[in-house]
């Protein structure tokens, strides 16, 4: 096609096999937007295409992508408010029968398997490396493995007796990503050779981390899932392929100088909120510099 079609929040540049997603940059923009910066969306990856009236005065192009085709959505699994679904264009009313233009172009575009699951990932996550700070840890994704370090001051004492955990991409099956705007987020990884789900609760479990007010925001916490999650999708042996040797959790066996710093600072926020004692930050201040 080669037009450009500009919305509110993003501007759609569509090809011969794919349109690409600008999203806006601005304070006003939903931060999710922002973190995410332009996708590439395979047309191939897409199920079907909609338009709908908006609110006030607007009208909405909605792509629907296919089950499984886009790893930042699966993770997502239908959570994302509305305003921050990044398969919407909204676009001032007057301009609906552009929009319905644009929507018969992208249904003559879809593949011959629009509507079945796709196979793998057809959209690609954000890379990594990529970290993002939780109530009681920091996560970080190298795309290799995934490492959990646990803060002293919002870790429970199951996690924190457990030590800081690290896990390969070849020993996960998984993830399983709850919104930090619903009650009780969190984000837990599914170990491939577990003997059965996790069922209690994440902040008693060494594989989840818990959100929290201002710990593990959407746009933070979601683009990791989804970049994890391709990576583990990726890593999975072909069906008729060698069985994957089994895999074993390792903890942390020793003490990153960063990792220190980084919880020095979060230390030090917290006594600056009097939230911890001068006796309380320095004690546990000294306990972090001898681990170095």
């Amino acid at each position: 096609m080669g037009d450009v079609l500009v919305g509110f929040h993003a501007a759609w540049e569509f090809d011969s096999d794919s349109v690409l997603i600008r999203f806006e940059r601005g304070i006003r923009r939903p931060r999710l937007f922002q973190a995410l910066g332009e996708r590439r969306i395979p047309y191939e990856a897409l199920r079907s295409v909609e338009v709908s009236a908006g609110r006030r005065g607007t009208v909405v192009l909605r792509a629907v992508p296919r089950q499984g085709a886009d790893p930042l959505m699966e993770a997502a699994n239908g959570q994302l408010r509305e305003d921050a679904d990044p398969y919407r264009l909204v676009l001032p009313a007057d301009r609906e029968t552009l929009a319905s233009y644009y929507a018969d172009e992208l249904r003559a575009a879809l593949g011959p398997a629009a509507g079945e699951p796709a196979e793998r990932h057809l959209v690609a996550a954000p890379p990594p490396p990529l970290h993002f700070k939780a109530y009681d840890g920091k996560a970080s994704f190298d795309g290799r493995s995934v490492v959990f370090r646990w803060f002293w001051t919002g870790a429970s004492s199951a996690k924190w007796k457990s030590g800081d955990q690290t896990f390969a991409i070849g020993e996960l099956a998984g993830v399983e990503w709850r919104s930090p705007e619903i009650l009780n987020g969190y984000l837990r990884l599914l170990e491939r050779d577990a003997p059965e789900r996790p069922s209690g609760e994440a902040d008693q479990d060494p594989t989840a981390v818990v959100f929290g007010l201002g710990y593990g925001p959407v746009h933070e916490s979601l683009p990791f899932a989804a970049s994890v999650l391709q990576a583990v999708r990726a890593a999975e042996p072909a069906p008729d392929g060698p069985e994957r040797a089994p895999v074993r959790r390792a903890g942390s066996t020793g003490r990153d100088p960063a990792d220190i710093a980084d919880r020095i600072r979060h230390l030090g926020e917290l006594h600056e909120a009097g939230l911890l004692t001068d006796v309380e930050f320095s004690t546990k201040k000294a306990e972090l510099l001898a681990e170095l």
